[in-house]
């Protein structure tokens, strides 16, 4: 009898029948009282109970899975697939969870999970499985143990045994287990110590041990290997691996502080995924942001991804589209890091301990303004006009931060405003970030002082919005060697048709047309002499916009005043495609508690004063509609004049008024933050947020000077051009490292269409004819598209 099962409690005078099962007797259940399902704590031989519901019972050959008193299923012993039907069932009946089955079938959680996929997948037919090895799994040979144990004690990497020998890592690391094998313990011979002995790359040390030694690292004469030159020459770094997928020598050496930055070493690929994005090199090279990095930074200390490949894997993971660090969860880090020259991308955690190394530097607004000087120095005397304007990120954490109006959202929420200076194309070349989201009227004598330092003394047109409106403002402005443009505030008398008169003219390759009026206008009491540009819209709106501009076309001032619509474009753009507005991290630091802000009791003071005055307004409203009523001679009118309740009433609201406004007389208008924030008075953290900022506007350039190079070579360029470069740089492509030549060769595939790819082909021969270098070697980079020959080329 299944001592597991269920004892019934036979009437008096009546014997239940006996059932013959599986070779045991047993008792089928009987009406009365029923005892305990599992009364008895010891289990006979045979018997594994899963919890207190199910247990299985082995006996004669045969086993019983029992739920709750019935047989679930009965099978022979050796049916594995009988055997992985029942934990199944078990698990997915709810009779048990995987770890109770597993632990009662002797095997592991992981094989019932697999067991579970499989039946979802095919049925009961695919719990089966084939005696033998897997059909079509390359299979270790056990006359490879000796081959193996060579190759360990010769100190290759599991990954590089296994590509030798054609199976998985996993199946090395196996047999190196099975084997026993131990790496032998000797001392290190050779470290690379520059200024040391007879090579100033290597150190000999003394071996602990008699043992065999393992040889120090060989560096590479220099033009052996265009990857690799010796320290300190043309700036590029030493390498002592040879295996381009396999960094463990140069990963080891960072460990120990004796390597500052791994150099790149490019291996032959077809079809790397994403290296397209190496079209952004000679654009990147020319922006001379690793030169200002190496200036404000120098270095972030020994570490396989130094200062260089940090820097240049954050631009090019914002041009791929990897909008935030923990973007990288998505992609394969050894595709990207064949991007970079390595065998592995930084990951999340080593690309954000880098960045907060870099910001606890505070070096972002020093790293900004050089990158700005740099990008000034290529634009030159074409600078011209320079567009301001506030961006505000809005903040939806659960810290007390500073708010600001969201014009995009015609709100006011918790936020940060950073202020963009961009060029006359449109394209930013530095930010700064508000104190307490300052408006632009406070803001521009700051960003003024900023340009000053950067353009010296040229003279420059400063285009702002509404936000900037200040005739003082104007005036210091100008008297500081600055034109201005802007939208002129305030209500205004509409001008007649005739004063209006059609200009037209061709400007940046565009043909406008425009209705405008021109006309001189004083401020500040007639102390500022403006000129104002009014343009008539074709629904009749008119827009007028002043400046300090007498040289210029009224039908150029018209045209400037609206390309301002290329920043609020450019903010678009950044939000949606380099996630501008994304935190870089949640960390906050002290504010001004000194700083003031508009007091609470005061805004509410002033709205009681105004519901009064309202009151009083109302009140004097109806008293002179009713005496209007009364001259008119209506006998129904009441004479509200003669009403003593009304002038009552009046005479009340009156006091009321006075009183209220008394009342908020007496209360200050601004007071500290510091008496209005409960706890501490913070703000968020800028330093990363800037120095992100700094690195998402320098692509955003790279990208840029994409577009501006297939532009002749591409129609569309105007509507397409952002779109077609993305493409390409997240396409895939061929590298191919050129030895001999010195060349590190880039082949894209094609793009969507023939056309298309003739562009980028175009593009890649104007880029191969800069001759940059990849940085960190002495590669020329040669760009080309695969199925495009030079003949090609030359007629596009």
């Amino acid at each position: 009898m299944f001592s597991g099962f269920p004892a019934a409690t036979p009437q008096p005078g009546c014997e239940p029948k006996r059932v013959r099962f599986l070779g045991c007797d047993t008792v089928p259940a009987m009406a009365g009282p029923q005892e305990e399902l599992f009364g008895r704590a010891d289990a006979p031989d045979g018997t594994v109970a899963v919890n207190a519901r199910c247990l299985v019972r082995t006996q004669d050959g045969h086993r019983v899975v029992v739920v709750a008193g019935m047989v679930l299923c009965q099978y022979a012993v050796g049916d594995r697939m009988a055997e992985a039907h029942a934990m199944v069932s078990l698990v997915e009946q709810g009779w048990g969870d995987q770890l109770e089955v597993a632990k009662a079938f002797r095997c592991s959680a992981r094989t019932v999970r697999r067991l579970q996929r499989r039946f979802e997948a095919g049925g009961l037919p695919a719990l089966a499985r084939e005696a033998g090895y897997p059909t079509g799994r390359p299979r270790l040979a056990r006359s490879r143990s000796s081959k193996v144990s060579a190759l360990k004690a010769a100190g290759h990497s599991n990954r590089e045994i296994a590509r030798r020998i054609g199976v998985s890592e996993v199946a090395i690391r196996k047999l190196v287990a099975r084997l026993g094998w131990k790496a032998p313990r000797v001392g290190q011979e050779a470290l690379p110590l520059p200024g040391t002995g007879a090579n100033p790359n290597v150190s000999a040390l003394p071996t602990a041990r008699a043992e065999p030694p393992v040889h120090p690292p060989t560096v590479p004469a220099p033009g052996a290997n265009p990857n690799v030159s010796a320290f300190g020459a043309e700036g590029c770094p030493t390498s002592f691996d040879k295996d381009p997928a396999d960094r463990c020598l140069d990963r080891l050496f960072a460990r120990f502080g004796l390597l500052d930055d791994a150099a790149p070493l490019f291996r032959d690929g077809g079809h790397v995924p994403r290296a397209g994005v190496l079209l952004a090199i000679p654009a990147l090279a020319r922006s001379g942001v690793l030169d200002v990095a190496q200036r404000v930074y120098g270095s972030i200390g020994p570490a396989f991804y130094g200062l260089r490949t940090t820097v240049v894997a954050l631009l090019l993971l914002a041009l791929l589209r990897i909008k935030r660090p923990e973007g990288l969860k998505e992609h394969s880090p050894v595709d990207l890091g064949r991007l970079l020259g390595l065998d592995r991308a930084p990951e999340v955690k080593t690309l954000r301990r880098k960045l907060s190394r870099l910001a606890r530097s505070g070096g972002a607004v020093l790293f900004g303004r050089l990158v700005a000087e740099r990008r000034l120095a290529s634009i030159g005397p074409a600078l011209g006009f320079l567009y301001v304007d506030g961006h505000v990120r809005v903040y939806h954490g659960q810290r007390d931060i500073p708010k600001a109006h969201v014009a995009r959202m015609r709100i006011a929420l918790p936020a940060t405003t950073d202020y963009w200076a961009n060029d006359v194309r449109g394209e930013p070349l530095f930010v700064i970030t508000a104190e307490a989201n300052a408006g632009m009227v406070a803001m521009l004598p700051k960003l003024l002082a900023e340009i000053r330092a950067l353009v010296g003394e040229q003279r420059v047109t400063v285009v702002f919005d509404r936000g900037g409106w200040s005739p003082k403002l104007f005036a210091e402005i100008i008297a500081s060697g600055f034109d201005i443009l802007t939208y002129r505030k305030g209500r205004l008398r509409r001008l007649p048709r005739r004063s209006f008169q059609t200009h037209k003219a061709v400007l940046d390759g565009q043909r406008v047309t425009y209705q405008l009026a021109d006309q001189g206008i004083r401020l500040l009491g007639g102390k500022l002499r403006l000129r104002q540009v009014t343009r008539l819209a074709d629904k009749g709106h008119q827009t007028p916009i002043i400046t300090s501009r007498r040289d210029l076309p009224a039908v150029e001032i018209a045209f400037r005043m609206f390309e301002r619509w290329r920043q609020e474009n450019f903010f678009k753009y950044l939000r949606e495609e380099f996630a501008l507005d994304a935190l870089v991290d949640y960390g906050v630091e002290p504010d001004d508690a000194t700083r003031e802000v508009p007091n609470p009791r005061w805004a509410e003071a002033d709205a009681k004063l105004h519901a009064a005055r309202d009151r009083v307004a109302e009140i004097t409203k109806r008293i002179g509609a009713d005496a209007t009523f009364r001259e008119l001679g209506l006998a129904e009118t009441r004479h509200a004049l003669l009403d003593r309740a009304t002038r009552r009433e009046l005479g009340d609201a009156i006091a009321t008024s006075a009183r209220l406004e008394r009342r908020r007389a007496a209360i200050p208008r601004r007071i500290p933050v510091g008496e209005r924030t409960e706890g501490d008075v913070i703000k968020l953290s800028t330093e990363r947020k800037h120095l992100s900022n700094v690195l998402k506007m320098v692509a955003y350039q790279a990208e840029s000077d994409l577009v501006r190079g297939v532009t002749p070579h591409y129609r569309r360029a105007k509507d397409e051009g952002r779109t077609l470069v993305q493409a390409a740089l997240g396409s895939s492509a061929d590298i191919t490292v050129d030895a001999a030549k010195r060349e590190l060769r880039v082949v894209l595939a094609p793009m969507s269409s023939p056309h298309r790819t003739r562009a980028i082909a175009a593009l890649c021969q104007e880029l191969t004819a800069a001759g940059v270098v990849f940085p960190g070697t002495r590669l020329r980079l040669v760009y080309a598209v695969a199925g495009v020959n030079q003949a090609e080329k030359r007629t596009t």
